[in-house]
């Protein structure tokens, strides 16, 4: 699986690009939501794990770019600590397929991908 990890905070990249690796899964890495529709311009994935809170351009709006430009385009994943107040809706509504809380488990990661590309 060709997976884009959006993620700005360093600790977080790194260890979720480990469990990615240890699945066998290759990995591309995006610091906030416009790297992340420069990536898309030229790689195809297969899904994108998108941080809500990034500088520059934030997961939800990246999220809505993604689905306007390249529809249906790859599965998108939220992962984010923003899981209270309604956070999981507001990121399905934003176009999102599943919801991944912070800080995220192996099992829980490989869950996440199972759901959303059996």
């Amino acid at each position: 699986m060709y997976v884009l990890l959006a993620e700005d905070n360093l600790l977080n990249q790194k260890v979720m690009v480990l469990m990615l690796k240890k699945m066998g899964h290759r990995v591309d890495l995006a610091y906030n939501g416009l790297d992340v529709l420069r990536y898309m311009e030229s790689s195809c994935y297969d899904v994108i794990l998108m941080d809500i809170h990034m500088p520059g351009m934030d997961g939800i709006t990246a999220t809505k770019e993604v689905r306007r430009r390249w529809p249906p385009g790859p599965k998108i994943i939220a992962v984010t600590t923003y899981d209270r107040d309604g956070g999981r809706e507001m990121c399905l509504e934003a176009g999102m397929d599943d919801f991944l809380s912070k800080p995220a488990k192996i099992e829980d990661l490989r869950a996440a991908l199972k759901r959303v590309l059996p």
